[in-house]
Order: structure tokens, then sequence, then C-alpha cells
């Protein structure tokens, strides 16, 4: 994520943080990576009060990204090969952006698993983007480029739509 970090820092009008989770893994029931961005989105909110929110995030990162933007900052979602399971909810993505994007060559998440994600998350809001990236794994190391315009294009886009709105 340090990548994308770096590169969506360079942007005019944007701030960014990179959350490193406590704890490794999912941790249910205590999902200790939703505590931590639920702790890191309020420290946002006391920097940055009021300002809409974009989070990214890949595989893990991409399903805690999911589950928090219930948060009334967050705007959009952008997730890289997320993990996502069936019963995973995805009422709390009402009237957000969601971008999904997912290698087909991926063997840790599915991307199957990524589609029909999509398809439920387009039930409770409009604007939902699903790519499939060619010859792409998890690791999002074959096609770097690749995965930065698509974030870069996903960030742009979101800044454009705050500042209209």
């Amino acid at each position: 994520m340090v990548p994308f970090a770096r590169t969506l820092a360079r942007l005019p009008d944007m701030a960014v943080f990179l959350l490193r989770y406590r704890v490794r893994g999912w941790n249910a029931p205590a999902l200790d990576p939703v505590q931590d961005a639920r702790w890191a989105l309020g420290e946002i909110h006391s920097k940055f009060p009021s300002v809409p929110v974009v989070l990214l995030g890949h595989s893990m990162g991409g399903r805690v990204a999911f589950r928090v933007a219930d948060d009334p900052a967050v705007t959009a979602v952008c997730a890289l090969a997320p993990w996502c399971e069936p019963a995973d909810p995805v009422q709390q993505l009402a009237g957000r952006s969601v971008f999904i994007a997912h290698g087909k060559q991926d063997r840790v998440t599915n991307p199957r698993s990524s589609r029909d994600y999509a398809r439920r998350a387009a039930q409770v809001t409009d604007r939902v983007d699903l790519r499939f990236v060619d010859g792409e794994t998890h690791a999002l190391l074959r096609k770097p480029r690749v995965w930065r315009d698509l974030v870069l294009e996903f960030a742009l886009d979101q800044l454009a739509h705050s500042r209209e709105g």
C-alpha cells in the first residue's frame, strides 16, 4: 500500500494516511482491524472535520474498508483484490462510490467473490465499478502501473465529485 500512498500524497488537496494494524488477521469476533480502522477514522475527523474520506484497502484491508464505510465521512471505497465472504454486509455502502479491482489469476482471494460482492453492493448504491486485471495475481506486482493508474483514476474522480457536491 505504500506505493499507492506515495502516489496519492503527491496530489493537490489530498491528505493520505496509511494504517498499520496492531495485530495480524481478521480475529473474529473482535475484528481487530475494524477497530483499528475506526480509531484511524476518528483521528482523521479530529484533524480534518467534515472532509470527505476515500478508503483504499488490499485483501483483508479491502474487507476492512468495506466494513467501516458506514462512517459518515466516508464517500468512497477502493478495494484491491479484497477478501469478500458471502455473508459480508453491503448496506453500509449505500450512497457511496465503490471500486473493486481484482487480478484474474489471484489464488489467495477469489475474483468471483469480488464479482459477487459487487453485485450485492449494486443493490444499495448505483456507483459500483468492478474491474479485472488480466495476468495479475494477489500481490499486485506483475502490473504495478495498471494498479496505480486504476487507483489514481478512482481517487481523482472522487476528488472531483467531492468538489462538485
